[in-house]
């Protein structure tokens, strides 16, 4: 029952929605502050980079993912500094970034490793199957036999779930985002709530890359992201900018994506620039069902600025 192939497809599919929840719930939480960044593909592909070359020179995955989520914390800062405090245009900041990422990721990896015939390796992360619950039948196998990150992923979403919803700290965040000015008024820090939720959804976003190449590949390459953080993005207004509907956004992306792989693999006879497109079809094909009714943070993409009658 454990290898039948639906239930080998659901686990892939666990597999795979990781890095579209790392990328979007950070997307999410920094644009509850007004934040809109546009930079995931390459704080990604800064994660996979300085993740990998983490746990290779230092042999332990586990530095890797946390020089990960400094580097993207650093990205954080920097959005939220140009942005927030010197109230530079949010859009023409997040692209800076991501040329910032897309270079300097491919620049790291080649100053520390050089050009080699065979690229150097890392251990990928393995399955933890959780006592009990991995031996249920059909569930088990798909949501219990995992790797640890794939558990982060799922408490992570119920996480940000009960801080937005049902703590005073998320009601906080989600005002800076909707009437800054009025949060402000009533004694809210909305520069201390917009570096805060950068910093912490650009490091979700830099582990978001860094899980690729210790559980996909365990090497690095210069592509390895493949658009994901494109898709972070409309995977968050698809979710409807909460974190329980990116959470089953992403299982509707990772599905596409891996049913392209599996028919890729399949030898269907169908071109394989066509499967690659597939994830993208299926974003817009979605965008334009589910934008209409998506209302993002009133103040999104807008910088406060307390002296303004209006603040932006």
């Amino acid at each position: 029952m454990t290898d039948s192939p639906l239930i080998n497809f659901a686990s892939l599919v666990m597999l795979a929605l990781v890095p579209y929840i790392l990328a979007s719930q950070g997307t999410m939480l920094a644009g509850r502050t007004g934040l809109f960044i546009v930079a995931q593909e390459g704080i990604m592909l800064m994660g996979a980079s300085v993740g990998f070359l983490g746990a290779y020179l230092l042999g332990n995955i586990v530095y890797g993912l946390l020089l990960a989520a400094l580097v993207g914390a650093l990205f954080g800062v920097a959005f939220t500094y140009f942005t927030s405090t010197l109230k530079l245009d949010q859009f023409v900041i997040g692209l800076a970034l991501f040329f910032l990422g897309l270079g300097l990721s491919s620049l790291l990896y080649k100053i520390t490793i050089g050009v080699t015939l065979q690229p150097p390796t890392i251990p990928t992360l393995r399955a933890y199957p959780v006592p009990l619950l991995s031996d249920l039948p059909v569930l088990g196998p798909v949501l219990f036999n995992q790797n640890l990150l794939v558990y982060g992923a799922y408490l992570l979403s119920a996480l940000l779930y009960y801080l937005l919803y049902k703590t005073s700290y998320g009601l906080n965040l989600r005002s800076t985002g909707e009437n800054p000015k009025a949060a402000d008024a009533l004694g809210v820090n909305v520069v201390h709530w917009q570096y805060a939720a950068a910093i912490t959804g650009c490091a979700l976003m830099a582990l978001a890359g860094a899980y690729l190449p210790m559980v996909y590949t365990g090497i690095y390459t210069d592509g390895i992201v493949r658009g994901r953080g494109w898709l972070a993005i409309a995977l968050t207004f698809f979710g409807g900018w909460s974190p329980h509907g990116i959470f089953f956004g992403s299982l509707f992306f990772s599905g596409v994506e891996v049913l392209a792989l599996r028919v890729q693999l399949g030898g269907m006879g169908i071109a394989h620039q066509f499967l690659r497109m597939l994830p993208y079809l299926a974003t817009i094909l979605v965008m334009i069902l589910a934008f209409k009714g998506v209302r993002p943070p009133a103040f999104l993409g807008l910088n406060y600025d307390r002296e303004s009658r209006t603040g932006s």
